[in-house]
């Protein structure tokens, strides 16, 4: 059994783990650390051996990526999201804040996991980690955690943040540095939700 049709994400990595003597292994991906706004969202998915249709959040559409979540909140074994906010971007620098978030994903857990399948994410902890560059078009269980993480981002920047700060357009371009939103960064100036280290944002307040 592969565990996956050909040119698939599929199950190569974890089975490496799992070879190695390793039970529970978990894929880990994250959104949002491109972004001049909102949070890094990680999140980490268990699902039961065998093929899944899953691939990485950024080939598939809106509204494939919202049904393929629900299906993955229904039938995973073990599912977590974490977040680090825009302040703990700036605080702690991208690299750590997606550790950050990856670990309060991992935290919802009952159990930890004995491994993890990253994209080229390096996570220290209590478990070993294989971290190929684009798990997420590799590993299925990465690509359902890039679902995960991408549709929690975006519904957060949709819900939430376009909602608090509307002048933005964050449902549009969910706090990426689209031309729209850099014309409303200058005219505005930042709000909470945008990360102040990243050089856009730190220019537009210093215009102010």
């Amino acid at each position: 059994m592969s565990g996956s049709d050909a040119g698939a994400p599929g199950w190569a990595f974890e089975r490496r783990l799992w070879r190695a003597g390793y039970g529970t292994v978990a894929g880990i991906d994250e959104a949002g650390r491109g972004a001049l706004a909102g949070p890094i969202v990680a999140a980490a998915v268990v699902l039961p051996y065998g093929p899944h249709p899953y691939r990485d959040s950024k080939t598939v559409s809106a509204g494939r990526r919202a049904a393929w979540a629900e299906a993955i909140r229904a039938t995973a074994l073990r599912w977590g999201v974490g977040v680090a906010d825009a302040g703990e971007v700036d605080a702690l620098g991208v690299p750590d804040a997606t550790r950050l978030a990856a670990r309060r994903a991992l935290a919802a857990f009952p159990v930890r996991p004995a491994g993890v399948v990253t994209d080229h994410l390096t996570l220290p902890g209590p478990w070993t980690v294989l971290a190929p560059p684009r798990a997420d078009a590799t590993s299925v269980q990465a690509a359902a955690a890039s679902i995960l993480a991408k549709t929690e981002r975006d519904r957060w920047m949709a819900d939430v943040a376009d909602a608090r700060w509307p002048a933005y357009g964050f449902a549009r371009h969910k706090g990426y540095g689209v031309a729209d939103h850099l014309r409303a960064l200058r005219r505005e100036g930042p709000c909470d939700a945008h990360r102040r280290r990243f050089a856009p944002v730190a220019e537009a307040s210093a215009a102010r």
